[in-house]
């Protein structure tokens, strides 16, 4: 497994931290949390983890990497009960970027889903 840093930026082990979640060992107890697995799960190509935890109505039908885009560092803004504001920086070809978004999250059968974001800023 890693003993790496979470790519969350939690300052956790990823096996600690978001590993436990890609693995299906625990859920993810916040909107926050799932948020910053959801990334760390983009940072290590877990497609299969981002599908589980979108929200079926919203999700698209197939999930693909985005070749030649690495993820490098998120921050988290604001959490509140169902949304989490972040900014999540990446290196592409183009160049180094910033998606910046808003998130809305919902419980659904007892675990947090992610449902559609915001582009801000």
């Amino acid at each position: 497994m890693f003993a790496n840093p979470c790519p969350c930026g939690s300052g956790s082990t990823y096996d600690a931290c978001c590993g436990v979640l890609h693995r299906g060992a625990a859920h993810a107890a916040s909107p926050e949390e799932l948020m910053r697995s959801r990334f760390a799960a983009y940072a290590l190509g877990e497609t299969d983890y981002l599908f589980r935890t979108w929200h079926p109505r919203t999700r698209p039908d197939d999930l693909t990497s985005d070749a030649g885009v690495t993820w490098t560092r998120l921050e988290v803004l604001d959490a509140s009960q169902d949304q989490v504001e972040f900014v999540a920086h990446y290196d592409s070809p183009a160049g180094a970027g910033t998606l910046h978004e808003r998130s809305v999250f919902e419980r659904r059968g007892g675990r947090w889903v992610y449902v559609t974001g915001t582009e801000t800023g």
